[in-house]
């Protein structure tokens, strides 16, 4: 018998004064079984980070035709794929062909560093893709808010994030790799 995805309820609130984006988005997180607590967080960062009434999450990790995150115009066309974790080189080629825009969110400190430098020189081949690594204080500091109904604020400001939930308060560590 297959193992079903757990659904999470989050109510984000984004306030992203660099892009003046201010809105609160009710979401729907089905968490595949394989998936751990650590990607589903960075998932929700993802969508944070990148919030847009239209960014919606795809079937991501149960799928190789869906990314973890898009965004399509009206016409279809995808304006933005968005990746978690550590692709490989032909699926980055092939989301960079499909899309105007591609963001990879790698998170997974020490093989994170041994993936980029492997799949470096592919991603500077392509124009449209940007690599962006999470620290791994980071995400084990979301990982650690991850409950079945949540209420997180996220908040930007001169280029510096942060993640609030309850009392506690999370600062986001990013590093642009490419």
């Amino acid at each position: 018998m297959a193992l079903k995805s757990t659904v999470f309820k989050a109510e984000l609130q984004v306030s992203d004064m660099d892009r003046h984006y201010y809105q609160s988005h009710a979401l729907t997180i089905a968490q595949h079984p394989s998936e751990t607590d650590d990607r589903m967080m960075v998932r929700v960062l993802a969508f944070a980070l990148n919030a847009d009434d239209a960014l919606v999450f795809g079937k991501g990790i149960s799928s190789d035709d869906e990314p973890d995150l898009w965004r399509k115009e009206l016409t279809g066309e995808v304006d933005l794929w968005i990746e978690i974790g550590q692709p490989d080189e032909q699926r980055i080629r092939r989301a960079a062909g499909r899309a105007n825009r591609v963001i990879v969110y790698s998170y997974s400190g020490r093989s994170a560093e041994v993936w980029w430098k492997k799949t470096a020189a592919a991603v500077a081949r392509t124009k449209n893709v940007s690599v962006v690594d999470i620290a791994p204080a980071t995400v084990e500091a979301l990982a650690a808010l991850t409950q079945r109904t949540m209420q997180i604020q996220f908040m930007v400001q001169d280029g510096h994030a942060q993640v609030i939930s309850g009392e506690t308060v999370v600062p986001v560590e990013l590093t642009t790799l490419a």
